[in-house]
């Protein structure tokens, strides 16, 4: 499942694309129900601080992950929380269960970005590192999919 906000970077599209196809990935896509353009234009993208920006992370990253998992139900979740990246994430380790009963796995919860960078040159595999989480805006945020 990839939960698209509508404000990836053309190169994060253009890396998703590319991805999906050369690994041949059954991804389905959910997009959240108003457009960016439209939501650009009432609202904007809200600082951390503003009472808005609960509304708009809801929108755009909440919303369409809880629909994405209603309707696949899955049993696993396969997440890249890794140890390191906030309080929360420290305090979870590599198994945890969320709300509705789904076990949570983050197989490189232990790995270093040395050791994904080193994965992936060994696998011939690409990075993009040119993102944007509109509902982040603070590098050490927690995105808000603890469910």
């Amino acid at each position: 499942m990839w939960c698209d906000t509508g404000y990836n970077t053309p190169n994060t599209y253009k890396h998703a694309e590319k991805v999906i196809k050369d690994l041949n990935l059954n991804v389905f896509l959910y997009v959240p129900k108003q457009t960016s353009a439209h939501r650009d234009v009432v609202m904007g993208i809200p600082s951390v601080d503003a009472p808005e920006h609960a509304l708009f992370t809801e929108q755009v990253k909440l919303e369409p992950f809880r629909r994405a998992m209603e309707e696949h139900k899955p049993k696993v979740w396969f997440t890249n929380l890794r140890q390191g990246q906030t309080a929360f994430r420290d305090s979870i380790g590599i198994f945890s269960v969320s709300k509705d009963g789904v076990l949570k796995v983050s197989p490189f919860y232990y790995w270093s970005d040395a050791d994904l960078d080193t994965y992936l040159a060994e696998h011939n595999l690409p990075n993009e590192f040119k993102y944007f989480d509109p509902t982040k805006a603070l590098e050490n945020r927690e995105c808000g999919l603890h469910a």
